[in-house]
């Protein structure tokens, strides 16, 4: 190994980039880890001004950034390029699929999705910055990568597994070059680990690399208007690849017809062109494609190089089309053709943070960040009518029918994504069962609307319009639509009920369209009745002899004394339980105006009339008499004394105060409403005032 000075966590701190919680808005200028980009740029500077080598302390060259179930099966030596081969380079002769040559782990799928990389230079620069190479970045390599709704900066150092001094992963077919390599290294960081690796799907690796979304189509059962579905992608920029399946034995197989089973091809252009025929001149659709073998192994059908049908057209079409007949991989084929010989097209749409040609059209996108939580939004399918309701609400808006569409509707393709799944491998989560459905938003959805969200009976009673074709455990499911103008609502969910997990919902179209998540807004609208002096002196009478015995000699009561009063009070409704003395500090808090955690017998009288209300609220919406509520009850509870809470908040009071199935007894439900009307008493006491980091600290431990 080397000599030379090596960098650790000791010289630039705190430039972990591991963090795939990003805060998208609906615009998109291209959002970028700027953070993550400063963070290793000076980590380079240090390295250089140090003359240090880069060595990771977030992706350690151990055994563990290997494999996380298994010992390597061989000794395996981390090794930097310079030690493998004279004359290291990052690219040799530019990028190219031949560079890339498969090692021991199974994921052919991102090998595939690289491959497709090469094709197009402004996407791999956008994945591998040009600013760097082996020789003087002190070891340390940058990548980006689109994770989950942005461009999230990796940074690595080169040293690579080797086994005889051979690169054990992916590598290059050049022996001194190490793209390919690093590449495949730094997306194991973002996993976790080489072994995480294992096992994917060629969209998963598209979509990480060009943040665009990947839309697949049997052409089997091809929709009525493939051609033009793949035109208008083509004048997006998408990119597109066909193939044709396969049995085991026929992989690479080659047909009479030229054409090669099981092997993956690239669209690279789609025309209409006007042939001349002795009956007059006719539309052709024509498709190229590309072997990305790059040899003479062609299409030898209709319209293949120097075939016939090229006479019926003029040389001006031919010349438009750049014509020309070398043994390159690339040739023209019919459309009617390709949809009989090919089984499969994939469409990467690339998204507006994608690169490409600034003048050509774009997909319009939304993005929706989302999570499934027990007990409050994880609803499962429409097999659980009394939960669906609760995933997650989106409300879409179609305004623009699509150019020149038949029957003027809008195009909306929809992908539902599940975050961060593959680098919990390591501890055994697997992929979670996935899809949507999307309701038209019709003239009387207004009256199943309750605080923003529409209710369990307009789900009940209503068809879904649209929906994912099936539930999968893939990372992702998505479906595309063409949709009359309009306003629908999507909902993503779990096969099952209370799965927990986190999801990316984005939404191509043509035409911009308006999302947004239909929930309730944070809103307290909580006041205190004022007791008349009737009402006072009834409760008095009642009440102040008996306070006056508890408070003793100082005439005020603390938490400790009210947990007595609560208990003898509370005794049926909590089944002889104690009142716990979080909850009597929680009510204390709540009315202490001189902040000594003391009730004087007016601040009592004013906390004791509201947990009366509260209690009756509670009783009303406890349903079966249970002694306890589930989260959508205690929602409606807490609304009906004014607390609106939206899903996030919902969300924090569910973490903190239910028990194990989701439930909340009195005593937690009389916590929840002190401490929401402390925070928000405190919230409205420091509108228009500096607000220190003490005040802070303060509202948020005593209340």
């Amino acid at each position: 190994m080397s000599s030379r000075k090596v960098y650790s966590s000791a010289g630039v701190t705190g430039y972990h980039l591991g963090s795939n919680e990003a805060r998208i808005s609906k615009k998109h200028a291209r959002p970028s880890d700027a953070i993550g980009v400063q963070k290793n740029q000076a980590i380079i500077a240090h390295l250089k001004r140090e003359g240090q080598q880069f060595e990771d302390p977030d992706f350690p060259a151990t055994d563990e950034a290997l494999f996380f179930s298994r010992k390597p099966p061989k000794p395996f030596v981390w090794k930097r390029p310079s030690e493998i081969c004279a004359d290291p380079k990052l690219f040799v002769g530019g990028a190219s699929r031949f560079d890339i040559v498969q090692g021991i782990s199974g994921d052919v799928w991102l090998l595939a999705g690289i491959a497709s990389l090469c094709q197009y230079e402004a996407l791999l620069y956008q994945v591998i910055p040009k600013d760097q190479d082996l020789s003087s970045n002190q070891g340390a390599i940058r990548f980006r990568f689109w994770q989950y709704g942005r461009w999230e900066e990796v940074i690595v150092d080169d040293r690579l597994p080797t086994y005889n001094n051979k690169l054990v992963f992916m590598h290059s077919a050049e022996k001194n070059e190490f793209w390919s390599a690093l590449l495949e290294k730094a997306y194991a960081k973002l996993a976790g680990s080489y072994e995480a690796l294992k096992g994917g799907q060629t969209s998963e690796a598209m979509e990480d690399l060009t943040g665009g979304v990947v839309v697949t189509f049997n052409l089997q059962k091809q929709p009525a208007n493939l051609f033009k579905i793949l035109l208008k992608n083509q004048d997006r920029q998408s990119l597109m690849c066909c193939s044709i399946e396969a049995k085991p034995n026929e992989i690479e197989a080659k047909m009479d017809n030229g054409l090669i089973k099981g092997h993956a091809y690239t669209v690279t252009a789609v025309r209409k062109v006007h042939a001349r025929t002795r009956t007059g001149q006719h539309d052709v659709e024509l498709i190229r494609i590309r072997n990305p073998w790059g040899n003479e192994r062609e299409w030898t059908g209709p319209w293949s190089d120097r075939s016939n049908e090229w006479s019926l057209l003029s040389e001006e079409e031919k010349k438009n089309l750049g014509l020309s007949f070398d043994h390159d991989g690339e040739f023209w084929m019919s459309f009617d053709d390709f949809t009989k010989n090919f089984t499969t097209v994939e469409v990467c749409m690339l998204s507006p943070d994608s690169a490409g040609e600034e003048s050509k059209k774009r997909w319009e996108m939304q993005i929706n960040q989302g999570s499934w939580q027990k007990h409050v939004s994880a609803g499962g399918c429409r097999n659980f009518p009394d939960s669906f309701f609760l995933n997650p609400q989106y409300r879409v808006k179609l305004e623009d029918p699509d150019d020149d569409d038949d029957v003027d509707n809008c195009t909306l393709v929809i992908e539902l994504t599940q975050k961060g799944r593959r680098k919990q491998k390591r501890v055994g989560s697997q992929n979670l069962t996935i899809g949507f459905s999307g309701y038209e938003v019709g003239d009387d959805a207004a009256e199943y609307e309750s605080d923003g969200r529409l209710n369990k009976d307009f789900f009940l009673y209503h068809k879904s319009f649209f929906r994912s074709e099936n539930f999968g455990n893939g990372r992702s499911v998505w479906g595309r639509y063409s949709l009359p103008p309009g306003e629908y609502v999507i909902l993503p969910s779990t096969f099952k009920s209370e799965e927990e997990g986190d999801f990316l919902l984005r939404m191509f179209s043509e035409k911009s369209a308006g999302s947004s998540a239909m929930d309730t807004e944070t809103q307290v609208t909580y006041k205190p009745k004022k007791s008349t002096e009737a009402e006072n002196a009834q409760f008095d009478a009642k009440f102040k002899s008996f306070f006056d015995k508890v408070a003793g000699a100082d005439d005020e009561i603390d938490s400790f004394e009210l947990q007595q009063v609560l208990n003898a009070a509370f005794k049926k409704e909590t089944g002889g339980r104690d009142c716990s003395l979080e909850a009597c500090r929680s009510l204390v808090a709540s009315v202490d105006r001189d902040r000594n955690g003391k009730l004087v017998y007016e601040e009592f009288r004013e906390m004791w009339q509201e947990v009366m209300k509260w209690k009756t609220i509670f009783s009303d919406y406890d349903k079966d008499n249970s002694g306890d509520m589930n989260a959508v009850e205690m929602r409606g509870a807490l609304s009906k004394l004014g607390f609106r809470l939206s899903t996030p908040a919902l969300s924090s009071v569910v973490l903190r105060y239910a028990n194990k199935k989701g439930r909340v007894s009195l005593d937690d439900y009389i916590q929840i409403c002190a401490r929401v009307k402390s925070a928000f008493e405190s919230y409205l006491s420091y509108q228009g005032k500096s607000f220190s980091l003490d005040d802070y600290i303060m509202s948020t431990i005593y209340t």
